[in-house]
């Protein structure tokens, strides 16, 4: 019924060569993830890390990160992806679809997934067999809530006739409060206050906009079902306690830093808030239908002569709404989807399409609205005039000293990037310095103002840019292997990505008045825990002159608040520059 926490013997990072044959034996066993995928889930130039458990689990992650594989025999050849690294790419697995929240609260409670849970399709029970990895999906949303693997093949199970266990659950999303324990809502993702107990699951999955009309199971489900998984999953490996506690380790600062600032802007809060947002209710309520419909027409109409280019194209639905749309309405104005005569985001933009506006197709993988071109040509976009709106900095006086002394202590981190030899040609071809450091936006600005010049845009497909030789080189010489063909086109949204990674990484770190640039990519603050004499346990952090932190000043200020004793020692091979 209890359970120790389980603790990391051994983390350490991974070298080159173990690097390569990680990916390749996530390659191999996921054919569904591309290369690109596996580079979005484990950056080249980022840090890898392995914990290695008693049990002999081998979780792997970027540094800093939630954990994204973990290895069950800790031999590779049975790893799988948790449902952090499923958040960020559905697709890498095939997946059973439950029929419902009866079944969800099982299996997000620690049981196995047994065949009568599962909503077969009308084209039949799809083709698998034994022993492959699996993900579990909820009707209605896209993210997986565990993923484990097949206890028998599809014509065993037929044969069995759809019963016993389909999928021995290796990893799920563990609820934390027993009052909802179990409980999930489909199109939404899980309550509001089980996403506020599990910050991994706030930072790395948002619910979709096709979340209108989910409604919630009021019952809650008896206690007494721990003891049920408790003995279905009696004698297994614990997958979960590991990448738990490497979870947890990753999201203690996280955390303890958002109480913090919360507790701060709970305590400036005025009574007059409560006013305004009286005032705003009246407002919203006194808005017609067609007032709706006309402020999203403009606010569209100012989104594309502004913040919408060219070369940001494809754009899901999702992003033009929240990044574009959203930050053009008018001050005081609320603008709701919902409340307008098209009711649907989708349906909206389906609207401005027929009018020759814009042009928008579905996705077929992920289900959703996608910006493809602006008809920059079009009456509407041409007779109307954006608003300039100047943003006003008001500064009160006597709020003055609690600013200043404020932005001594503020730290900015800001990762910047150096043309390279590979690069080289591009900047000179557009008349870039070299020597200069570029932000990510604008090396990718250089990058198009590239392709406008030599007009590389392919004719039938806007979407996609045709490589010329020098461009070809910038973002391939080198790194294709010998043999290989070299492309001959690239997508636009894979265009930014691959120049910056050709490109020399850097970071600038300031705080108050010190600023320091260095090359590389920025190393996070490593705190590591051991146990010594017993129950007695020692803290240790490294990497804050990364950060501008004076150790020495740091040990002092943890002396007095934790009332323990600190000492501050030189790591060997440490040094920055």
């Amino acid at each position: 019924m209890f359970k120790k926490a389980v603790e990391a013997k051994a983390q350490q990072r991974l070298s080159g060569a173990d690097r390569k044959k990680l990916k390749r034996t996530i390659r191999d066993r996921f054919p569904r993830a591309s290369d690109a995928d596996i580079d979005a889930l484990l950056p080249p130039k980022a840090e890898i890390t392995v914990s290695k458990f008693q049990n002999r689990v081998h979780v792997y992650g970027v540094e800093g990160g939630f954990p994204l594989f973990f290895n069950v025999d800790g031999r590779g050849s049975e790893i799988y992806p948790t449902v952090f690294a499923l958040w960020k790419l559905p697709e890498m697995l095939p997946y059973f679809m439950l029929k419902g929240g009866e079944v969800s609260r099982f299996v997000i409670g620690g049981a196995d997934l047994m065949f009568p849970g599962i909503s077969v399709a009308a084209e039949g029970l799809p083709s698998f067999s034994a022993g492959e990895p699996w993900a579990v999906k909820v009707p209605g949303n896209p993210a997986p809530i565990a993923v484990g693997s097949t206890t028998m093949s599809s014509a065993e199970a037929l044969k069995a006739g759809l019963r016993g266990k389909a999928l021995r659950i290796m990893h799920y999303y563990h609820l934390c409060r027993e009052s909802v324990e179990g409980h999930y809502v489909p199109n939404s993702g899980f309550l509001e206050d089980v996403v506020l107990e599990d910050p991994c699951f706030l930072a790395s999955n948002q619910p979709s906009d096709s979340s209108e009309g989910a409604t919630c199971e009021s019952d809650v489900p008896d206690v007494q079902q721990s003891c049920v998984n408790n003995e279905n999953t009696e004698g297994s490996i614990d997958v979960n306690g590991a990448i738990s506690d490497a979870c947890a380790a990753s999201m203690q600062n996280d955390s303890e830093n958002a109480a913090k600032e919360i507790t701060t802007d709970a305590s400036d809060l005025k009574s007059t808030a409560n006013v305004d947002a009286a005032k705003l209710d009246i407002e919203l309520s006194s808005l017609s239908i067609e007032d709706i419909d006309s402020h999203l027409d403009r606010c569209l109409l100012q989104a594309l002569h502004t913040t919408v280019k060219d070369k940001d194209l494809p754009m899901p639905g999702s992003t033009l709404w929240s990044n574009h749309v959203l930050p053009c309405r008018p001050s005081g104005i609320t603008l709701d989807i919902k409340k307008s005569s098209h009711k649907k985001l989708s349906k909206w933009l389906q609207a401005k399409t027929s009018t020759g506006l814009i042009t928008v197709k579905e996705d077929k993988y992920k289900k959703e609205a996608m910006l493809i071109s602006v008809n920059r040509g079009h009456p509407e976009y041409l007779e109307f005039k954006p608003e300039k709106r100047p943003v006003e900095k008001v500064v009160q006086a006597g709020d003055s000293a609690a600013s200043e002394s404020h932005s001594q202590k503020v730290l900015e981190v800001v990762e910047v990037y150096k043309s390279s030899v590979h690069v080289n040609p591009i900047f000179a071809s557009v008349g870039a310095d070299t020597g200069k450091l570029y932000s990510a936006s604008e090396a990718t600005d250089i990058v198009f103002k590239y392709i406008e010049k030599e007009n590389l845009v392919k004719q039938t497909n806007k979407a996609t840019v045709v490589l010329d030789a020098t461009l070809c080189d910038a973002l391939f010489k080198g790194a294709i292997k010998k043999g290989s063909t070299y492309p001959t086109e690239i997508h636009k949204k894979d265009l930014g990505a691959t120049f910056i990674n050709r490109m020399q990484a850097h970071h600038m770190v300031t705080r108050g008045g010190e600023s320091v640039v260095r090359k590389g990519v920025l190393k996070t603050v490593q705190i590591m825990t051991e146990r010594r004499q017993g129950n007695k346990k020692v803290t240790k952090v490294s990497g804050l002159e990364t950060f501008l932190i004076d150790p020495e000043a740091l040990a002092s200020e943890l002396q007095k608040k934790f009332a323990c004793s600190t000492t501050v020692a030189e790591l060997p091979g440490w040094f920055i520059a």
